[in-house]
């Protein structure tokens, strides 16, 4: 996490570590909300049954 978000390996230590809520820098969220959106995770809202998380389904190969 800490190399694919270009975030301290501390940091990344540090907020893994905390109980409730995530304290920080929004920047550190933003690089970390980014690095695994591109590793295949999409986050879900609020839908009636509670904010999460999924593995992206993946797309058909494009052809030519």
């Amino acid at each position: 996490m800490a190399s694919a978000s270009s975030v301290s390996i501390p940091t990344v230590k540090r907020l893994e570590a905390d109980d409730g809520a995530i304290g920080g820098r929004a920047e550190t969220a933003v690089k970390i909300v980014t690095a695994l959106e591109e590793a295949g995770v999409e986050f879900i809202d609020e839908n009636g049954g509670g904010a999460g998380v999924r593995l992206r389904s993946k797309l058909p190969a494009p052809e030519g």
